[in-house]
């Protein structure tokens, strides 16, 4: 019997004002199978010195869609959080950067 492949999720945070990585920024997973489906969360992290958060965990099996929410009440006044949903694929990494600024945000798909 062959395992199905395993979707796997990291991101890291800069501080795009401050021109370095965000460390200490909490993160939690949720997943979704369906686009209806309802959200569960599936663990939690936080970024390393380096802004960087690898050790999330695996989606489960059937994962669609998961979310990042990142709490970063503590580097802007004006987001208290972001939250990023996107769409996975089994067997793929998905790396979702969080680019921070006072007043706005970038999201993409790194590598």
């Amino acid at each position: 019997m062959t395992a199905k492949p395993t979707t796997s999720v990291s991101t890291h945070v800069l501080d795009t004002a401050a021109g370095r990585p965000a460390e200490g920024v909490a993160v939690e997973l949720s997943a979704r199978s369906g686009a209806d489906g309802p959200w569960s969360a599936c663990g939690a992290s936080a970024t390393d010195a380096d802004g960087r958060c690898t050790d999330l965990p695996a989606p489960p099996a059937g994962t669609t869609h998961v979310r990042l929410r990142f709490d970063v009440a503590q580097r802007t006044a004006f987001f208290p959080e972001v939250a990023v949903a996107f769409a996975v694929a089994p067997g793929e990494h998905h790396h979702v950067p969080l680019l921070l600024s006072p007043f706005g945000y970038s999201v993409y798909r790194g590598s």
